[in-house]
């Protein structure tokens, strides 16, 4: 009898580790990122595209006030509220000590400098998608940035999904960097989807989400509801959005629906990014919005 719960014991112990190993935060290989030329112009363009400033500026901030990435930001979910944090270059109260290494591991894959995961409100699930030069730009482009020494706040989030560790299962479970649209067989296409699915990160809003906050890849933008309670975040899908492309690509320039209507909410600001980028790449959206399935 002893024996048999000295064995089980055992097993017990031996399941606690390897789920503890499984769970961890493993930072990326940055090797690939090894001696790349960078050019903060590009990475301005790809800072644009991924909406750093709409959720890292102060609350409110307007203008030039948006490219200090202060944070305060509070974003509701179910889960508890995330409160955005000072990510500019300062090198106490930001990002400022970081190397690109960390960088990248904090994007691409929600692990901190500290080796803890980053709670997936931080769209790196969508992220992980994006290429590593594009990666090296924008790190090189956030050099470039102001300094801001407000402190970081906690987020409010409540047991048990302040145990850090548990978003390593979340991870295993959701994270997966295979496309969602397999084929993007025209270049327009595939920077619709690049944009799409990677660095506007469109899914995480307009996707829903099952019990555990996870994407429903099946219904892929097939519409969510708001996470503050307040409405429903629409459908991007062709038998929902009856657009036609160019009325799409007006819309991500100007804000301004075919039915004489006005974006709201934090889409003003997604909209005031997509008007800040070249034509041909609002276009590449409608296209890959029309081309879903």
């Amino acid at each position: 009898m002893r024996r048999g719960l000295s064995l089980g014991a055992m097993g017990l112990a031996a399941l606690a580790a390897a789920a503890f190993f499984v769970t961890g935060a493993t930072p990326i290989d940055d090797s690939p990122l090894a001696g790349r030329d960078s050019d903060p112009a590009k990475g301005e363009t790809v800072f644009i595209a991924s909406g750093c400033a709409s959720c890292h500026a102060a609350p409110d901030a307007k203008g030039d006030a948006k490219l200090i990435l202060a944070g305060g930001q509070r974003f509701e979910s179910d889960f508890g509220t995330f409160i955005a944090p000072n990510i500019s270059p300062h090198p106490d109260a930001g990002i400022g000590s970081w190397t690109l290494g960390e960088f990248a591991s904090a994007v691409k894959k929600g692990v901190s400098p500290e080796g803890q995961h980053y709670y997936p409100a931080f769209p790196y699930g969508s992220y992980l998608h994006m290429d590593d030069q594009d990666v090296v730009d924008l790190w090189a482009y956030w050099q470039t940035l102001p300094a801001d020494a407000t402190p970081s706040q906690p987020h409010e989030v409540g047991f048990p999904f302040n145990i850090r560790r548990s978003v390593g299962v979340w991870k295993l479970l959701y994270l997966d960097d295979t496309w969602v649209v397999q084929i993007a067989d025209t270049p327009e296409l595939e920077r619709g989807r690049y944009l799409v699915e990677a660095l506007a990160h469109c899914g995480e809003c307009h996707t829903p989400r099952d019990a555990l906050g996870g994407m429903n890849r099946a219904n892929w933008l097939g519409g969510a509801p708001n996470p503050t309670g307040r409405g429903n975040i629409p459908s991007l899908r062709p038998a929902d959005l009856t657009w036609e492309p160019t009325e799409i690509a007006y819309y991500l320039e100007t804000g301004f629906t075919p039915d004489f209507d006005s974006a709201g909410g934090h889409m003003v600001a997604v909209i005031e990014n997509f008007a800040k980028l070249p034509a041909s790449d609002r276009q590449a959206v409608a296209a890959y919005l029309m081309a879903l399935p």
